[in-house]
């Protein structure tokens, strides 16, 4: 379910082998030394176990927001194949809620320094 500014995500493991999940994803613009960029904070449990994180992007790697996700995530157990970009449409909602929020447009330049 999607809001701006809050996305929850949650899967219920209905077999033994499967991961269950229940996780919220918060965002809002933040302004650090380096820049301005979003802060991230993942909260919730994966299998029972409790999930509480935060990260931060700056604006030309905030479209990067479910491969840092996932990374983290996945360190407290999600399943690697757990595809956060296929969200029924709620991965583009937050995509573009972002994109608003840091006054982004297609072609705005990356540094390359954040590249690697």
């Amino acid at each position: 379910m999607f809001e701006p500014g809050h996305l929850h995500i949650a899967h219920f493991a209905l077999q033994p082998h499967d991961v269950g999940y229940d996780i919220h994803i918060r965002y809002e613009v933040s302004q650090t030394d380096a820049g301005i960029g979003m802060h991230f904070t993942l909260q919730g449990e994966i299998n029972g176990k409790a999930v509480d994180e935060t990260f931060d992007l700056l604006k030309d790697k905030a479209y990067n927001f479910a491969s840092d996700a996932s990374h983290i995530l996945e360190k407290h157990g999600l399943p690697k194949t757990t595809d956060l970009h296929n969200m029924h449409g709620e991965y583009d909602a937050m995509f573009e809620d972002i994109r608003h929020q840091l006054h982004m447009k297609s072609g705005d330049p990356v540094k390359p320094e954040h590249l690697q």
